[in-house]
């Protein structure tokens, strides 16, 4: 049975102890020695070099001779830890990673504000900042400077210079070809193929590393939230349009082309609605935003002029729909039935183990009430299986922002475990 669980967002963004997948002996065998050590503790947060070696399952020599070379590059840094006071002896020993061992910028641009972090060699933020956008679509040359500017508020909010920063990750919507840093398609950005990263690395200074912001989401679940332990999950996020990230074995799943996981252009209705992609009938057009204001416009009345934003009617639309207002409802119901066989598509090509539904269009529970969560159970092919736990999560841009610099950090703690200069 589909389950639901709200679930605060500030509290999941704080885990117990260290940050990052918790992986297996063999999900981690694929990786250097050198950086399963690493990974390993800074998952944990903090770990003695035996519980290490007893973890990776390898020798506590290896793990030793690893440990000296982190050690060595300032990566790891040795803290005291509580003991037992009925023992005698050295206080115990355990290993952490060191936070200035470097920092990494992460940027999410969107429609409305852009948003952005600075975190720390552990993962844990310093900074944050947000710049409002002038328009909503505009050129690249016009969207580099806007994230220059941002990238300079968030290095004068944590009192940094630019050389302090070793990457940037960013996140865009839309199509992106993560491997080549080419946005395909956004709908926020004029033209197509456009070589989003090395014009950004160009301009700012700095390593830049893209990806589909749904895929940053996701990769804050994988390394902060309640995808840590899981193997697979999906993600589903709700906000001017409709994303999707997938992980599969603890990674996340692109596609063989980086644009894999487009569930807001899946088509749910023949000839349907036109979206902003330029098709016709995709999820999108009926689930988002924009959806949700044009229903608004036909159906109550309610059109944007210069003091209305399509903030604005969204939440006016929810306001007359709690207050009983009859067509409203109606809006929200029609939306959460195209939603609930997105889901149903999602669980039944991949069988996830969970389903997160996120983003800022949370707030908006008639997308996910009872009678939503009863269709997905019905359109989802269940006989004989267990369908996976739903969990809605309403945080806000600044995690799109930190899963953008994990992206960064990913990056950097690959080249520094090899013993490569940061790039």
């Amino acid at each position: 049975m589909v389950g639901l669980k709200a679930t605060d967002s500030v509290s999941r963004l704080l885990p117990p102890s260290g940050c990052g997948p918790i992986l297996s002996p063999r999900e981690t065998a694929v990786l250097p020695l050198r950086q399963q050590v690493f990974d390993c503790i800074r998952s944990q947060g903090q770990l003695s070099r035996i519980d290490v070696a007893k973890r990776l399952e390898v020798s506590p020599a290896s793990v030793s001779t690893q440990v000296a070379d982190l050690l060595g590059a300032g990566l790891l840094q040795e803290v005291e830890v509580p003991r037992d006071p009925s023992s005698r002896g050295r206080p115990p020993v355990a290993l952490e990673v060191r936070p200035e061992a470097g920092y990494v910028a992460g940027i999410k641009l969107s429609d409305l504000v852009h948003t952005g972090v600075i975190v720390d060699f552990s993962g844990r933020p310093v900074a944050e900042a947000s710049l409002p956008r002038t328009s909503l679509r505009t050129d690249l040359d016009l969207l580099v400077e806007e994230a220059d500017a941002l990238l300079v508020r968030l290095l004068s909010e944590a009192g940094m210079k630019r050389s302090d920063i070793a990457a940037l990750g960013v996140g865009v919507p839309g199509m992106v070809d993560h491997a080549r840093g080419v946005a395909l398609w956004s709908p926020i950005i004029r033209g197509i193929d456009l070589p989003l990263a090395s014009l950004m690395s160009d301009h700012l200074g700095l390593p830049v590393y893209v990806d589909n912001d749904a895929n940053l989401l996701t990769l804050a679940e994988l390394w902060y939230g309640a995808g840590r332990a899981l193997p697979d999950f999906a993600v589903v996020t709700l906000e001017y349009g409709v994303g999707m990230g997938l992980v599969m074995d603890h990674r996340l799943y692109r596609g063989a082309h980086s644009v894999g996981m487009e569930i807001g252009h899946t088509k749910v209705q023949l000839d349907g609605a036109l979206c902003r992609c330029g098709q016709r009938g995709c999820l999108e057009a009926y689930v988002s935003d924009y959806a949700l204001v044009r229903e608004a416009s036909v159906a109550l009345d309610l059109h944007r002029t210069a003091s209305g934003s399509a903030q604005v009617m969204l939440e006016s639309l929810y306001d007359q729909a709690k207050a009983g207002n009859e067509a409203a409802r109606t809006i929200f119901r029609r939306a959460g039935r195209f939603l609930a066989a997105g889901l149903a598509n999602v669980i039944n090509l991949f069988d996830p183990s969970l389903v997160i539904l996120s983003g800022a269009r949370m707030k908006y529970d008639y997308l996910y009430a009872e009678d939503v969560l009863t269709e997905v159970r019905e359109m989802t092919v269940n006989k004989g299986r267990t369908l996976p736990r739903i969990e809605i999560n309403a945080w806000g841009d600044l995690v799109w922002a930190r899963g953008a610099a994990t992206l960064a950090l990913e990056a950097q703690t690959a080249a520094r475990c090899a013993g490569e200069a940061a790039a």
